[in-house]
């Protein structure tokens, strides 16, 4: 990966919550963006114009992480991006973020919302990682946003979690087998987080936050900001030594 042009990252959902929050803390350590949205326009739209005012190059493509089918001419997208945008043919940084939930207790849980949160979090990042690896640069960096859920359990939470564990697990065989490539894979997993996620369940629930808060060491919930920082972190030129590891950002939830 050269060191002398700028970084790219291509970070899924990077319209929202906290792929937005990634992506304007990555602008403010001199990294440019690919941020995806799936139906938000005017959202992807705002957040590349934020971008902009930060000095950075951005540009919103549009993805169904859910829809393997589509990822070919995604990734002919972004090549186009790249080489009209920074006249460049590669990327640095991947950020697998994209996705959605389900609230459902496992009794009730149908092969469809099965289906829905495999495509969404499993087979869409495993397929669209493998599409987009071409494209990214040699020394490069990928990072797979999981959950606190995979550590801790609720009920209600498991069709997610079980999703997310794979990914975990996805993580680990690609820190192997792109080493050669000197890329680094790693988990970073969330705690609860106030965002829109699950239509604001945490962030619009004061009794959902307080008892969040009250099992949290450091006393509250968590922002975007939390989140976006510490993944700009990871990808610094000083973390490249790390690899295959799963890194929970929970403020310390249920220790």
């Amino acid at each position: 990966m050269s060191t002398t042009r700028t970084q790219i990252a291509l970070i899924t959902g990077g319209s929202r919550g906290l792929g937005r929050s990634m992506a304007l803390h990555l602008a403010d350590r001199g990294v440019d963006s690919i941020i995806t949205y799936h139906s938000r326009t005017d959202a992807a739209a705002e957040v590349v114009a934020e971008l902009n005012a930060r000095g950075r190059k951005a540009t919103a493509l549009q993805l169904d992480v859910a829809n393997t089918a589509s990822f070919d001419a995604f990734a002919g997208a972004v090549r186009e991006a790249l080489g009209t945008t920074w006249g460049s043919e590669r990327f640095d940084f991947l950020v697998n973020n994209g996705g959605t939930g389900a609230s459902v207790p496992f009794l009730e849980t149908t092969e469809a919302t099965f289906d829905e949160m495999m495509n969404v979090h499993l087979k869409g990042p495993f397929f669209l990682t493998q599409k987009l690896a071409p494209l990214l640069a040699d020394g490069g960096r990928i990072v797979n946003i999981s959950s606190g859920l995979t550590r801790m359990s609720f009920p209600g939470s498991s069709v997610y979690a079980v999703m997310k564990g794979g990914l975990e697990v996805l993580t680990r065989y690609l820190a192997k087998e792109l080493a050669p490539r000197k890329i680094s894979v790693n988990t970073f997993a969330p705690g609860p987080v106030a965002t829109d996620f699950r239509g604001g369940a945490i962030r619009d629930n004061p009794e959902v936050s307080k008892h969040i808060a009250a099992a949290t060491a450091l006393g509250r919930v968590g922002l975007p900001d939390d989140i976006g920082g510490a993944v700009a972190l990871l990808l610094a030129p000083e973390n490249h030594w790390i690899t295959g590891q799963r890194i929970e950002a929970s403020g310390g939830m249920l220790l």
